[in-house]
């Protein structure tokens, strides 16, 4: 990758630090081109640390590492945005992002899971309970929406929330399976939604 170091002229270049899966900016540092380099070979986020002058590896003392997902660089190649999965809060206060908001997923979650269940019909690995309701076909992952929906249904009734959500989870991912499994995303019910909004 072409990092422009010299650009600030102190040969250190910002690093946008987010969350893969709920996509929230954790943190912002530096990083010089050995915690770069650092940071690619260990998969884990290495900054160069102003006020103790050497590289510092997030999570070296905490045990809350960033785990490098991706490494992305800008237009002007002189910012890196960095996505991770994080062990653990984030801020040294001992919040999830620094700048004291939680970091759960959010409604962004179900793209990531649509990613993710695109990738099982593309790879079809074996031993995954995705890839066997690929294999039954529209039928059986039907079934499975409709034993969702009534499982649901049934939490609701019976007022049981920790079931409720439980099996509600259950009936996205299979309605999910679904869509995928008909050539569609989550995202073309979302558009359906907001044509029906207006």
């Amino acid at each position: 990758m072409d990092i422009n170091f010299d650009k600030l002229g102190n040969g250190l270049v910002p690093a946008i630090i987010q969350d893969d899966v709920t996509n929230k900016v954790l943190m912002l540092g530096f990083m010089n081109k050995e915690a770069y380099e650092k940071t690619e070979k260990e998969g884990k986020v290495t900054f160069y640390s102003r006020t103790k002058d050497r590289l510092w590896t997030k999570g070296e003392e905490s045990g809350n590492f960033l785990n490098v997902v991706s490494i992305l660089n800008d237009c002007d190649k002189d910012t890196l945005l960095i996505k991770v999965n994080p062990v653990g809060p984030v801020c040294h206060t001992g919040t999830d992002t620094c700048w004291n908001e939680e970091n759960k997923a959010d409604v962004n979650f179900l793209g990531h899971l649509q990613d993710f269940i695109d990738k099982r019909k593309e790879e079809m690995p074996e031993g995954s309970y995705t890839t066997s309701l690929f294999q039954k076909g529209t039928r059986k992952i039907t079934q499975k929406v409709g034993e969702e929906a009534v499982e649901t249904i049934i939490g609701a009734m019976a007022n049981d929330d920790e079931n409720f959500l439980y099996e509600g989870a259950d009936l996205l991912y299979h309605l999910i399976v679904l869509l995928t499994h008909k050539g569609y995303r989550i995202e073309d019910l979302a558009n359906e939604l907001k044509k029906r909004h207006k």
